[in-house]
């Protein structure tokens, strides 16, 4: 799984830390998802969605399993 949350922080002048208090997590876990390294849970990734006024389709993106 890919996301375009730096992309979109980009967009609304967010900082990793300014997204993480929204949500209510840590920077360091913005930060993890944004690189791959942690997949967040259903409820995580729709906050984090709403935050940046997108859908979590445009948000994340699922590769295709061969």
């Amino acid at each position: 799984m890919r996301t375009r949350i730096k992309e979109f922080r980009a967009r609304h002048s967010l900082t990793q830390e300014e997204l993480a208090q929204r949500v209510g997590v840590r920077r360091e876990t913005i930060l993890f998802i944004e690189k791959g390294n942690y997949n967040p849970s259903l409820k995580l990734a729709h906050a984090i969605a709403r935050s940046l006024g997108t859908t979590l389709d445009e948000l994340f993106l699922f590769d295709d399993e061969g």
